[in-house]
Parts: structure tokens; sequence; C-alpha cells
């Protein structure tokens, strides 16, 4: 297996505030280090949408950014998530980040405006010729409407700053069909679905749970890759209650709340969002009791 763009096992990190709502840097520096140090984590999206990206302002982002970039240092790739429904405004973010030094960018299908095929794959293209990272696209089409569809993946795979795809279309058939047919790294965009993507030539996870099943995770990977798929099933089970329990409800409610309670400051979410409740606290931290995580 060619060795993918942006190492196996990455998690989307999410962004801690201050009780009062205040973007927090050192909680955030913390937070990497940790996700990198002790979770094992090739890389880190940084701004993503379990980086509450939506709430927080460009100035927030770029600050983000800098201090993750910083705090990780060459011991992990960054990865930039700089998608919007705006193709000049996603250029904009793609800049900007660049301009800071993260590795790479996560696009994600821009949203509500639901474009035609021809019109998504102008996008990314655009997006693509704007700096010279290597660009993650983000197939997630119940979050944005519209899916990549297979014949415009194949199209757009053919420029050289795009790379990879972090699946959460749920279609693994048609994965396969864009892996076979094109040079795309394929990463998990839901953790459940690491071990299935695996098995039709995946890279990886872009994880939620990986906040804190990330050594794990690791080790599913690792197994898989020796061959050893008994043990891959094994420890894939064993992993599966949180990789779904994360999202019972929005997975960053659910991290800040795991991460909070486990002394790991991540503060509040940012409305529309909002906290996970105390049974909702419980029931997933409870899983997370059950797995010794």
């Amino acid at each position: 297996m060619t060795q993918p763009p942006f190492g196996r096992l990455l998690t989307a990190m999410v962004t801690p505030f201050t009780p009062d709502g205040a973007l927090d840097l050192n909680a955030a520096a913390r937070l990497a280090s940790h996700l990198v140090d002790v979770q094992l984590n090739d890389a880190l999206v940084i701004n993503g949408t379990t980086g509450e990206s939506p709430t927080t302002t460009d100035e927030e982002k770029i600050r983000l950014l800098e201090v993750v970039v910083d705090a990780v240092g060459d011991r992990a790739t960054v990865i930039a998530g700089v998608g919007s429904f705006d193709t000049a405004h996603t250029i904009h973010l793609a800049q900007q980040s660049a301009a800071v030094g993260v590795d790479g960018l996560l696009v994600v299908t821009p949203y509500y405006s639901r474009p035609p095929q021809d019109a998504l794959a102008a996008h990314f293209l655009a997006v693509a010729d704007a700096t010279d990272l290597p660009i993650m696209l983000y197939d997630i089409p119940h979050r944005t409407g519209v899916p990549i569809e297979t014949e415009t993946l194949l199209t757009i795979a053919e420029h050289p700053h795009i790379v990879a795809v972090k699946d959460a279309k749920g279609l693994p058939a048609q994965s396969a069909v864009v892996m076979a047919n094109s040079d795309l790294a394929y990463y998990a965009g839901d953790d459940a679905m690491l071990l299935p993507l695996l098995a039709i030539g995946g890279s990886g996870v872009v994880g939620t749970s990986t906040h804190f099943t990330g050594t794990r995770t690791k080790a599913v990977i690792k197994a898989w890759d020796a061959g050893d798929i008994a043990t891959a099933i094994t420890l894939y089970r064993e992993l599966l209650p949180v990789y779904q329990g994360v999202f019972a409800t929005q997975g960053v409610m659910l991290v800040k709340a795991g991460l909070n309670a486990r002394g790991i400051p991540a503060g509040p979410v940012r409305l529309p969002l909002l906290d996970a409740s105390e049974a909702q606290t419980r029931t997933f931290v409870a899983l997370l009791d059950a797995l010794g995580e």
C-alpha cells in the first residue's frame, strides 16, 4: 500500500473555549499535544465541523492554527478545514491557512446552495489552484445536501493537489470504484466505517471518538495491515459502542463533555449547539469507562 498523504489516524479536533465562550488557545495547545503524544494521531484536522468552524471567526481560525502548528511541530501533520458555501471565501481561508504553515487542507462540499456536479468540480478545482497544499475533499451529503458523484471525483482527482477524500457518504461500493480508478486516498469520515473502508482499500480515519480511542484505533489499523484480520475485527468490535455512541447527538457535544469529565479542558460549545445534558454525558462517559478510556 502506498503511504497515505496524511498518515492513517487523524482526529477532527474540537476547539476549546473558555467558560464564557471565548477561544481558549492554551487549552487548544494542550489538547493538540495530547492527541499527538498520547492518542498517537498522525494528523489533526483543525477548524472542521467538529471544531465548530461555523461559529468561529476568520481571525479565531488563524489564531487556532498558529497555536496548533506551534504545539505539534513536526510530530504530526496539521490540516486546516477551509470549506464553506462560498468559493471566494474558501480560497481566502485556504490562503490564510497556507500562510501559517499548515500541511494540508480539508474542503467540504459547498452546503445549502446544492451546486450541480459541474459547478461542484469548478469549485474544488478553483480551491486546488489557489495554494500548493494537498487537499482532502469532504464528501458528506447528509449535511451538505449534495454528494460528490463518482464521475466528478474521478475527474477532479486528476488535479495534482487533490489527493484524498474524507468519506462520510456511507456507500462503500461507490468509494471502491473511485479507489480502483484513481490514486485518491480514502479516509473514513464516520468512525464506525473504518474497518469496512480498510477492507476495500481505504487508508484510515478522520475520527471524532479518537479524542479518546486513538491508541486503540491505531491498533485496529496495525492489525489489519499485518494481515491479522481476526484481531482487527475483535478490536473494532470492542470500540464500536464508542464509535457509534459519540454520535448519539452532535459529536462535538459529547467529545467536549467527555474531555471535560476526564479533566482535559475543552469548555462549552457555542450556539446553535448546546452542551450535552447530564444524562447524555453520563451515557457517553459510561461507554468510555467500559472501554477503559
